[in-house]
């Protein structure tokens, strides 16, 4: 969220060197850059890119407006069989040259909409982080919420798993694995993080900074900008690439784009990037810190007299934030593995608190810069399984809910959450212990996100319901490996 001028991939030049804004400038670049595939992409409801390709000759300037059609009912948490039909409409500011592919290919983003109302469908992701932006201008608040996510992933050599009736196991491998410094690699270099302290030495111990860079300058030909990137905690190649902010619908795009061009470039490598939040036992996980600012007329809103230079606007958001939390982390720590990492006692933000500084909190005010216009909070226990669009707007909601009822967020807590005894920390609320905790807290408190149509009854109970029965009940079923070192003998 720094206040640099934003400039462009079209100033450094690159494969996108162009990028459209209307689909005039769309048609102009297939022409130009002789592209032989267009490729239609959208979310599906949990977080994972979809796409289709079509030639040229079947985009043009009317299919802008009257879309393409596909199979709803194979989506993941969409339509059911019988009303499967559903329109692709895309969006051409989206647009943009994907550097992966052998054939010159066009790649856009899309909104979905149903073939019959022309409605724009409640299940999809960017129409409700569209529709959170549109209640923020609504009420009045602001016109503009910024956010700006730190997502943390591991890039590895190998991973291999499975799960059958008799067996399940999995396997993760880097050859910055601090357990591989006895292996015999002809020769074995050493230069491997010790657990815990990858964070952040200079190479050879950092021996991913080359295809970081790569990905940065992916990403920036895209036009996502970046601030910088290093070597994360974790041995094993744990990594963050942090992009500079943008509005809330923008930056759900540029999510998406960071994972495409991290998996990808790392594909180019022979490595393999995940998003999990915690692949590795006894060391740190993956979160995604995530700061965020409203801002009006080109004022910010939460620079103020209050604590830590915060407004009172700032303080009621963050109220919001953390009476809602149990019921964001639905959104924010989406997956059962999301809580291997929110764990108590360690150096996870699982407090439900906030501070200036301070790391431990759940939310955290940043106090870089004494400037009005860097002034924000960033919110600690969200990670970068999620959906963007939906974690996004579900904080937004949540932060809209304090400043209209002005909530207060009651008294800093400018300590050591971990050195706190017993006693003190007995008072401090946590986020849940487990994505069932997560999603009970979801069905109890969403009155908030009701707001403004932004989410629906049938979108929260679909998220809810698609959660258990593919995701947690799954879980409970199976026996893990470590079961067997405990009660195999028992």
């Amino acid at each position: 969220m720094a206040t640099k001028k934003r400039d462009s991939a079209k100033e450094k030049g690159g494969i996108n060197h162009m990028f459209p804004q209307n689909v005039g400038d769309v048609l102009k670049l297939m022409k130009e850059k002789n592209i032989q595939h267009i490729d239609l992409r959208f979310l599906d409801f949990l977080g994972t890119w979809q796409h289709f390709s079509t030639p040229p000759h079947e985009l043009d300037a009317g299919t802008f407006e009257d879309g393409l059609g596909f199979d709803g009912s194979s989506i993941r948490g969409w339509q059911s069989i019988h009303a499967s039909d559903m329109l692709v409409i895309p969006d051409p500011k989206s647009a943009r040259i994907d550097p992966f592919t052998a054939a010159p290919t066009l790649a856009i983003i899309c909104d979905i909409v149903d073939p019959i109302t022309r409605e724009p469908y409640s299940r999809d992701p960017r129409n409700i982080a569209k529709k959170a932006t549109a209640h923020m201008k609504n009420i009045g608040v602001a016109d503009t919420a910024y956010f700006g996510p730190e997502l943390e992933f591991f890039i590895f050599d190998d991973i291999r798993y499975d799960q059958t009736p008799n067996s399940g196991y999995y396997y993760v491998d880097s050859i910055e694995g601090q357990w591989n410094t006895g292996r015999d690699e002809k020769p074995n270099l050493g230069y491997k993080p010790r657990y815990k302290e990858g964070y952040f030495p200079a190479p050879p111990t950092d021996s991913f900074q080359d295809i970081r860079s790569e990905m940065v300058r992916t990403l920036e030909e895209f036009g996502v900008m970046v601030e910088k990137h290093h070597h994360e905690v974790s041995t094993a190649g744990q990594a963050e690439i942090d992009m500079r902010f943008a509005p809330l619908v923008e930056m759900g795009d540029r999510m998406m784009w960071y994972k495409y061009v991290c998996r990808n470039v790392a594909k180019k490598h022979g490595k393999v990037v995940s998003f999990m939040p915690k692949p590795i036992f006894g060391d740190n996980g993956s979160g995604m810190h995530t700061h965020q600012s409203l801002w009006k007329n080109g004022e910010p809103l939460f620079a103020g007299n209050s604590y830590a230079g915060l407004s009172d606007v700032a303080m009621n958001y963050i109220g919001g934030i953390l009476k809602h939390a149990p019921a964001l982390c639905a959104f924010v720590a989406p997956t059962t593995n999301s809580y291997r990492r929110l764990v108590p006692g360690f150096e996870a933000p699982v407090n439900l608190a906030y501070s200036a500084r301070n790391r431990s909190a759940g939310v955290r005010i940043p106090m870089y810069s004494p400037s009005p216009k860097s002034k924000r909070i960033e919110v600690r226990f969200p990670d970068p399984s999620c959906n963007g669009y939906l974690a996004f707007a579900a904080m937004l909601m949540a932060g809209l809910d304090g400043i209209e009822k002005r909530i207060k967020p009651g008294e800093p807590l400018d300590k050591d959450i971990y050195a706190l005894g017993p006693e003190e920390l007995a008072g401090i609320p946590s986020v849940p212990g487990s994505l069932e905790e997560a999603l009970k807290s979801l069905e109890k408190d969403h009155e908030f996100l009701l707001k403004g149509d932004v989410f629906t009854e049938d979108a929260i109970e679909t998220w809810i319901s698609y959660k258990m029965e593919k995701e947690v009940n799954p879980i409970k079923l199976r026996p893990v490996p470590f079961e067997f070192v405990l009660y195999f003998d028992a």
